[in-house]
C-alpha cells in the first residue's frame, strides 16, 4: 500500500470517527434538552393537580390564569389564594409526584402572612439513602399572599441519570477514537521500523556482495594454480575458502530475496507437480551433502500430484529436511509421510532432533527468530528458513502446523488442498 493511500485512509477514518462523536454529543445535548422540557411539563401538571386538591372543599375556585410560575430552572411558585396546612401540602406533593413518576428529592416552603416571609417546610427524600441537603433560601413573591414554593435540588443529576445510555454510548465512542489513534500511531511506528530494517538489510547485503565476489574470483583462480593443486594442505584450504564463500553468498541471496518479497509480493508460477519426484530429488541432494542421514519417504501413490509453484515447493521441502538434519545431536533419522485425504494431501516431516520447547514453538515462523541455545550457536543461519516456508505456504493457502517435544523430535505438517 502506498504511503499517500495509507494516509488518506487514516485521515478519512479519523474524520469519520470525530464526526460521529460530534454528532453523538449534539444528539445527547438535544436529548437532555428534551428530557428537561418533559420534566418541566410533568412538574407543571403535577403542581396544578396539587393546587386543585388544595381548593377542594373550599368556596374558592382556581384562578383563570395558570397558578404555576417557574422562577428558575429548579424553582417553582404555586399561587393557591387559599389557606392550607403544611402537612396536607406535603401529603399532596408526595402523592401526586409519585403518580407522575417524578422520582427525585424535593423541598418546599410556604408564605407566612404574619412574618411576611417564606417559611421552610421540609426536605422530602425519595429513598432513605438520599442525603438530606441543608435548607436554602426561598425568595418570596411580592404580589402573592397564599402560595407555596417547590425546589428540586437534584434536578440536573436526575436528568443526567435518565440519559445513561446516551452517555455510555458517547464514552464508548471516545474510547474507540483513542484506540483508533493509538493503533494508527503504532502502525506508523511499525511501518517506519520495518522500512528502516529493510533498508539496512539491503544496504548491508549489497556491501557484502562486492568483497565476497572478489574473494570468490581470487580463490577460484588460486585453486587452479599448480603449486596449490600439488600441495594437499593448500588445496584443502583453498577449497574451504571457496565453499564457505559460496555458503555466505547463498545466505546473502536468501536475505535479499526475503527483503524483496516483503516489499513486492512474490509471483507464483503454479502448475501440476509430481510430488514423488520432488521428494526424491531433495532427498538425494540432502544425502549427498550429509551421507550419514537416513531419510525414509513413505508415499503409497507415486503418481500423486499437487498444484503449486514447483520452485518454491522444492525449497520448502529442502528447508524442512535441512533443519531436521542440522538440529539433531545423534544420527539424523527423518520420516517423510504422504497421505491422500478427501480434498487434500497431508505431508508430514518427522525427525529425531533436539525438539522445540512449548514457549518457543509459536515464534519459529517469525523473521530472524532463532531459538536461544547451544545448538543454535553451532548452526549457521539467520532465522529466515522457516519464515520463508511459512510465507510460501500462506501464498499457496496451505496450512502448516508444528508439534514438538524436547529431546524427542519435531513433526511439521503441511495440508495441501486439491486444485
Amino acid at each position: 500500500m502506498k504511503i499517500n493511500r495509507l494516509n488518506s485512509i487514516i485521515i478519512l477514518g479519523l474524520i469519520a470517527i470525530v464526526g460521529i462523536i460530534i454528532a453523538q454529543l449534539l444528539w445527547t445535548k438535544e436529548a437532555f434538552n428534551l428530557e428537561e422540557k418533559k420534566f418541566t411539563q410533568k412538574v407543571h401538571i403535577a403542581l396544578l393537580e396539587v393546587a386543585k386538591k388544595l381548593y377542594e372543599g373550599k368556596n374558592h375556585e382556581l384562578p383563570a390564569n395558570s397558578p404555576i410560575n417557574k422562577v428558575s430552572n429548579d424553582y417553582y411558585i404555586v399561587n393557591v389564594d387559599n389557606d392550607f396546612e403544611p402537612e396536607i401540602l406535603e401529603y399532596y406533593l408526595k402523592t401526586v409526584f409519585k403518580k407522575f413518576n417524578i422520582t427525585t428529592d424535593f423541598e418546599y416552603a410556604m408564605y407566612n402572612c404574619e412574618s411576611d416571609e417564606m417559611v421552610y417546610g421540609n426536605y422530602v427524600a425519595i429513598s432513605d439513602t438520599s442525603k438530606k441537603e441543608n435548607s436554602v433560601y426561598f425568595p418570596k413573591h411580592k404580589n402573592l399572599v397564599y402560595y407555596f414554593a417547590v425546589r428540586f435540588p437534584n434536578e440536573t443529576s436526575y436528568l443526567f441519570s435518565s440519559l445513561k445510555f446516551w452517555f455510555m454510548l458517547s464514552f464508548a465512542l471516545v474510547v474507540i477514537l483513542i484506540v483508533y489513534v493509538y493503533s494508527i500511531f503504532t502502525l506508523l511506528q511499525q511501518k517506519k521500523y520495518s522500512e528502516l530494517q529493510r533498508d539496512f538489510i539491503n544496504n548491508m547485503t549489497h556491501e557484502f556482495k562486492t568483497p565476497l565476489s572478489s574473494i570468490l574470483i581470487a580463490s577460484n583462480y588460486l585453486s587452479k594454480q599448480e603449486p596449490i593443486r600439488n600441495d594437499p594442505k593448500l588445496d584443502k584450504y583453498a577449497s574451504i575458502i571457496i565453499d564457505q564463500s559460496k555458503k555466505l553468498n547463498h545466505h546473502i541471496e536468501k536475505i535479499l530475496n526475503i527483503a524483496k518479497s516483503d516489499d513486492t509480493p512474490l509471483k507464483l508460477q503454479k502448475k501440476e507437480i509430481l510430488l514423488n519426484a520432488v521428494l526424491q530429488d531433495v532427498t538425494e541432494n540432502i544425502q549427498l551433502r550429509y551421507p550419514e542421514v537416513r531419510i525414509n519417504v513413505e508415499n503409497p501413490d507415486k503418481s500423486l500430484q499437487i498444484y503449486g509453484d514447483e520452485f518454491h515447493f522444492t525449497n520448502i521441502v529442502y528447508n524442512l529436511i535441512d533443519n531436521a538434519v542440522k538440529y539433531c545431536n545423534t544420527t539424523p533419522e527423518i520420516q517423510v509421510k504422504v497421505t491422500k485425504e478427501p480434498g487434500r494431501v497431508r505431508l508430514m516431516f518427522t525427525d529425531n532432533g533436539i525438539g522445540i520447547s512449548q514457549k518457543n514453538i509459536s515464534f519459529i515462523f517469525d523473521k530472524f527468530y532463532r531459538i536461544p541455545g547451544k545448538k543454535s550457536n553451532e548452526v549457521n543461519g539467520f532465522g529466515l528458513g522457516l519464515y520463508y516456508v511459512n510465507k510460501i505456504c500462506k501464498l499457496h493457502n496451505w496450512k502448516i502446523s508444528t508439534k514438538s517435544h524436547l529431546e524427542k523430535g519435531t513433526t511439521i505438517t503441511l495440508l495441501i488442498p486439491e486444485k
